[in-house]
């Protein structure tokens, strides 16, 4: 390993550690060396070490056992492709929550029970309508609602990826409460559920379009523009 700059030690010790890994040095499974050890190959203290290490755990790169050490959890940096989602046009990501929804709907129709459609209905009497009063409030309601029908898919890897782009899935009903863009009302949240509750995959699916359409109808506007 080559020694650190004193600038963003802790971030630049992380991606020297990645790096790594990647080149093979380390592989899933390994123990990496000790603090003293890599704090002597990275030319920094050992506490910029275990903040490197807090990162590269935090991104699911490694993991900590407690009274054994650190070990290679992942080759992959989850954060990645969070970042360039976040990168990516606004008509992108609300055609990548399209899709999210749109098949977590047709399975939540065909595996709904009659506990479901009532936490579906009392999640979205709690979201309400935006009053442009608790923005913040009500981001996290409607995320609840929208959640709660990924939930009711019973797809572990549907809800894994809604869990992961939670932040930017976030960030496009933030968007929709903008001037520009359309927030779906209160009647095209309930006919997801409806749909959802009749057991009809396809009618499920067509809720989730409708209720995306004008949402996506603006933003080609406003490109054209």
């Amino acid at each position: 390993m080559q020694s650190l700059s004193k600038t963003n030690l802790a971030d630049t010790a992380a991606e020297a550690i990645r790096a790594e890994i990647l080149h093979g040095r380390w592989a899933v499974g390994d123990k990496l060396p000790n603090e003293a050890a890599l704090s002597a190959m990275l030319s920094v203290s050992r506490s910029t070490v275990r903040e490197a290490v807090r990162v590269l755990v935090s991104q699911g790169i490694l993991e900590t056992r407690q009274g054994s050490g650190t070990y290679v959890l992942s080759t992959a940096d989850t954060t990645r492709p969070l970042a360039m989602a976040r990168h990516a046009g606004l008509r992108d990501q609300f055609e990548a929550r399209l899709a999210l929804d749109a098949e977590a709907a047709r399975l939540a129709a065909l595996r709904r029970t009659p506990a479901v459609v009532a936490h579906l209905r009392t999640l979205l009497a709690a979201r309400g309508n935006s009053d442009g009063g608790d923005r913040a409030g009500f981001i996290a309601r409607d995320l609840a609602f929208h959640q709660a029908v990924i939930t009711a898919s019973q797809n572990a890897v549907l809800i894994g990826m809604y869990d992961f782009f939670s932040t930017l899935l976030a960030e496009t009903i933030e968007a929709s409460l903008g001037e520009d863009l359309p927030e779906p009302d209160m009647a095209a949240h309930a006919a997801i559920v409806d749909a959802i509750e009749s057991g009809d995959p396809d009618a499920a699916d067509a809720a989730v379009r409708r209720f995306m359409a004008p949402v996506l109808s603006a933003l080609d506007r406003l490109l054209l523009s």
